[in-house]
């Protein structure tokens, strides 16, 4: 059961990376798709982006790390609704951490943070967040699904023992 947990771990830490690499990539060709900034706000300042990029990752590695970990590897399955609420849960912490760090880009207006949040729901860098966690928690499953199937390291033809 420790072995499972710190594999499902790991795995976890690596979907992270993988999700922040996809995330940063999708930004830069939507940048030029759309010819427009990520944040179009200049007056939030320079670190609202990372920062919202950070939040959504931490949420992610967070979320897939209780997902991976409390179930036991026998009973680990593929599951679209998890992944659909890590999916959501990552939007909504993109938004919410760029309005936060909005409200301390221009502390002078004590609703601009909403208002800069109410901005980004419908713009395509938080939907492409919320769409790239729910398709690295699917891969993320479907890693865990068949390492636990195939009980312990993947074997060559010549490893196993079939007479």
């Amino acid at each position: 059961m420790r072995d499972e947990r710190a594999y499902a771990t790991v795995v976890a830490f690596f979907a992270a990376g993988l999700y922040a690499a996809l995330l940063i990539a999708a930004f830069g060709l939507i940048s030029l798709a759309a010819e427009t900034d990520v944040v179009t706000d200049p007056a939030v300042g320079p670190l609202v982006g990372p920062t919202m990029v950070i939040a959504a990752t931490l949420m992610l590695l967070v979320l897939l790390i209780v997902l991976g970990t409390r179930v036991p590897g026998e009973r680990q399955k593929l599951s679209p609704g998890a992944a659909l609420g890590v999916g959501v849960a990552c939007y909504a912490v993109f938004i919410a951490a760029g309005g936060i760090a909005g409200a301390f880009g221009d502390p002078r207006d004590p609703l601009h943070y909403l208002l800069f949040a109410l901005a980004q729901l419908l713009r395509w860098p938080a939907i492409t967040a919320g769409i790239l966690a729910f398709l690295v928690t699917l891969l993320y499953q479907l890693v865990l699904v068949g390492r636990f199937r195939q009980r312990g390291r993947p074997r060559w033809p010549w490893e196993r023992d079939e007479e």
